[in-house]
This record gives structure tokens, C-alpha cells and sequence, in this order.
């Protein structure tokens, strides 16, 4: 079994497992981004007003050589349509080389610099397209983050280990001369045998050695001082967040200004909404979370056909400001009714996340730019259930600021279906902003207006005049 097919093999590990469950129960120039526009985005996650929306720039596998050309040249577009971050793939030299998607880390500093793991290049290109793309993202007002995966090494050689009684791949000499390491800095050492968790066999850096968070986040030299103020990253996507202590991206944050000067989030893969938010608490706030729990029932909903699990906890319920929502990602492609889960994330609380082959490559972009403009323009305040049944669902959002609310109504059945609902437009006009209906409403003085939405799909109405 080659490293991409270990780790692949332990990401569908964890992700069936917790489907079973959720089942059962269920060197260019680069301009850091103005102080003003560097926690925007973290903000707007909240009950506030819509917001910018992230996107996933990359998929498992993508083209190899030129993928940081590729991302450089749909930035423009990609702000016009209201996409506020880009996150990255992990953008240093990894063992499998110029085929690595970047998850077998070995030179955390090697950009695409160091002739090394049989390749100058990434996966994605040299380290001065990718600072040509950061270039262009900040001028553009996008922030970009960065993926860092911290849990595990790959690609060091062979040496006695006095710890294993054994021979163990664990001596790491990368070019770059920055973070060597050797036995002594992975699982087990003199500290401890192991700590929350392994992956696939990689060695298991211990981060309570000295060594290790010194060049993690400790020290002036470290990889997260460097990716903030050399390469100008404006946050961090922390990879299997399960294999460590929290206190290690707490630390990490809080090394470069806390969540006030860069964003972060944690894949914490976890279905259930209290685990995920006792992590963020964990974290100190430092960090966001990936809103599992809102993937797993969205899927019960939309491809499950029973609209009721949307009733079932999630991260945004409870922590809003900390919840980034998702319909799927590189590791995980189960949702079939992709446009109801956009429209469900992109209608309510939460920080939501497009994934770059669901926006350029299999969806229709329009429909999905329409949502973008409605998280933007139309959604905002706090949410109240007004119907509830496995084939029909309706939120309302209150509204906030400039952004008027909204109501948006899911429909799970065969056919056509209306409902009368209570609004907050009392003797104003509403209309459907998704093109789905052309009707245009008159809402009654006491809130009540009938609505109406299509069989398999949504509707998404507001006042008029936007």
C-alpha cells in the first residue's frame, strides 16, 4: 500500500465509521491584507450579516505542476462572486514529491525551493507561483490559509531507535536546514509513548518536545511565524486535529496574535455537535471547527428524504462565530442534492465553504453564485423553525443591519408545494429571489404570506426592491 492509498485508506476508515454511527443514531512581492480586513470574515460568520464565503481551492488529485497558475487565474472571479478566503492545499514538500497532495509532510519550509524527494517543484508548483498567487489573492482583498498538518512526518530515514528496539524511519535532514528531527521528537520517547492519536503509521511528532514546538510555534525561526510573516498567510487549516492536543493550535494561533490577527479551523472530524464545540472550548476560541454534524444531517436530509434531521444539533446552533459549514470536501463526496445543502449553508448561521470541483467543475455556477448573493445581501440575524416535516422545512432568518432576512423553504416531496408562513414584512412585497417562482407576494398585517417551493429543490423569498 503506497502513502496516498494509507492515507486514503484511514480517511474512509474514519469517515464510514462515523456515517455508521450518525446512521444508527445518525519570490514575489506580497501585501499582507489591511488590519481592517483581516478578521472580517470571522465575524460575519456569526448572526450578523452574511459575510464572504470560503472556497476549498483544490480537489484530491488535481493537475499536476501548475495548480497555484490555476488558482492565480480564477481569483478575480471568484471575488466578484463573493468569495472572501481561499484554502490551500498543504504547499510544502511532502515524501511522495511532485505526485503529493501534501499530506506526507517532510520539509515544512521547502515552498517548492529545494531540489529534494525527487523534485524541485510541489504537487502544485514553485514557491514563487505560490507567492505570486498570495499576491494576487491580497490584492484582490481575499485572505488565503494555509493547510498545516502537524499530527505526522513522511520521508525520513532509517535509524536506531532506542525507543522501539528497532530500525525506525524517524531522521529527518531536509534541505531547507530548518526543523530536523530524530527519534527522540516522535512517539515514543522519554516524554510519553503516544499522545491523542496516530495516522496511518507516519511517525507521530510529540509536540512537548522542545524541539518540536519550538519549530512549530515557539520560537522567532518557527513554521508559524514564517507562514504569517514570510509567505503572509492569513490563517490555517489544522489537519486531523484528533491526533493531538488542542493546546497545540492554541498555541499555534496564539504565537502569531491570536484570533484576532489570523483565522483558523480545525478538522475535528466528529458528527456530533457537542464534541465539536468542547474542541473549539478546548482551543480556548482560538479556532473554528468544521461543522460535521451539519454534513451528516443535511445528508440524512436531502439524500436520507427526511427533512426533519435539519432539526438536529449542529456546531452553527450552538457556536455560530466557530462553525465552518460545508457541503462536501476532498475527503469526503456522499451528499447527492448538493444545491438544497448550498442553500442550506449558505441561508444560516456559519462560516460556509464551497469546494472548488462542486463550484468549477459540477455544479452550475450561477446557481451557486446566487446563493453567494443571498448569504451576502439577504441572510442575517437568528433562525426560527417555522415548518417542520420530513417532506417540507421552512426557516426564517430575522434579518440584520442592512440585510433584510429571509425565509427559505425546502421541499422534499414529488410535487409543487405552498405553505402559509408568519414574516417579519408585515404589508410589504416579497419575491423569490432564486428565479425558481415568479411570484410576487403582498404580506399580510399580521406577518402571515403564502409561499411556495418546487418538488426536490428550494425557495428563497425577501421584501422586494434588493
Amino acid at each position: 500500500m503506497n502513502k496516498k492509498q494509507s492515507y486514503l485508506f484511514v480517511r474512509n476508515v474514519l469517515f464510514m465509521g462515523l456515517f455508521l454511527t450518525f446512521s444508527a443514531c445518525k519570490k514575489t512581492a506580497v501585501t499582507p491584507l489591511s488590519p481592517d480586513s483581516a478578521n472580517k470574515t470571522v465575524l460575519d460568520a456569526a448572526t450578523g450579516t452574511g459575510g464572504d464565503v470560503m472556497m476549498q481551492a483544490f480537489y484530491w488529485d488535481v493537475p499536476q505542476g501548475s495548480w497555484w497558475n490555476v488558482i492565480n487565474s480564477k481569483i478575480p472571479s471568484w471575488k466578484a462572486a463573493g468569495v472572501g478566503a481561499i484554502w490551500l492545499p498543504p504547499a510544502t514538500k511532502a515524501q511522495a514529491g511532485v505526485t503529493s497532495m501534501g499530506y506526507d509532510p517532510y520539509d515544512y519550509f521547502d515552498f517548492g525551493t529545494y531540489n529534494q524527494m525527487g523534485t524541485t517543484t510541489t504537487h502544485f508548483g514553485d514557491s514563487t507561483s505560490l507567492s505570486k498567487l498570495i499576491a494576487t489573492a491580497h490584492s484582490n482583498n481575499i485572505q488565503v490559509y494555509a493547510d498545516m498538518v502537524l499530527n505526522h512526518c513522511s520521508g525520513g530515514t532509517l535509524e536506531a531507535n532506542p525507543y522501539t528496539n528497532t530500525n525506525t524511519y524517524t531522521k529527518f535532514t531536509p534541505l531547507s536546514g530548518k526543523f530536523n528531527r530524530s527519534y527522540s521528537d516522535f512517539h515514543p520517547n522519554d516524554i510519553e509513548a503516544s499522545d491523542e492519536g496516530a495516522f496511518a503509521g507516519f511517525p507521530d511528532l510529540c509536540h512537548k518536545k522542545a524541539n518540536v514546538s519550538n519549530w512549530i510555534y515557539n520560537a522567532s525561526y518557527s513554521m508559524s511565524k514564517f507562514y504569517k510573516n514570510n509567505m503572509h498567510f492569513d490563517g490555517f487549516r489544522f489537519d486531523y486535529v484528533k491526533g493531538y492536543g488542542a493546546w497545540v493550535v492554541k498555541n499555534f494561533v496564539n504565537s502569531v496574535g491570536g484570533p484576532a490577527s489570523v483565522f483558523a479551523v480545525g478538522e475535528q472530524w466528529d458528527g456530533n455537535a457537542s464534541n465539536l464545540q468542547s474542541w473549539v472550548d478546548a482551543t480556548e476560541q482560538t479556532s473554528s471547527a468544521f461543522d460535521f454534524a451539519c454534513f451528516y444531517a443535511m445528508h440524512a436530509a436531502f439524500d436520507g428524504n427526511d427533512l426533519t434531521h435539519l432539526n438536529d444539533d449542529m456546531l452553527l446552533k450552538r457556536n455560530a462565530s466557530k462553525a465552518v459549514t460545508f457541503v462536501t470536501n476532498h475527503d469526503t463526496d456522499i451528499t447527492y442534492n448538493k444545491y438544497s445543502s448550498y442553500a442550506y449553508i449558505m441561508t444560516h448561521e456559519g462560516y460556509p465553504c464551497l469546494f472548488y470541483k462542486d463550484y468549477e467543475n459540477l455544479l452550475d455556477k450561477n446557481r451557486i453564485n446566487n446563493l453567494i448573493w443571498i448569504h451576502k445581501n439577504l441572510a442575517g440575524g437568528t433562525t426560527t423553525n417555522l415548518y417542520s416535516a420530513s417532506d417540507q422545512y421552512i426557516d426564517k432568518r430575522s434579518g440584520y443591519g442592512t440585510n433584510p432576512g429571509l425565509i427559505v423553504y425546502f421541499n422534499g416531496s414529488d410535487n409543487w408545494q405552498q405553505q402559509w408562513v408568519t414574516s417579519s414584512w408585515a404589508n410589504k412585497q416579497i419575491k423569490e429571489y432564486t428565479g425558481i417562482s415568479n411570484w410576487i407576494q403582498t404580506v399580510a398585517a399580521d406577518g402571515r404570506v403564502l409561499i411556495q417551493a418546487p418538488p426536490h429543490a428550494y425557495s428563497i423569498w425577501s421584501v422586494t426592491g434588493l
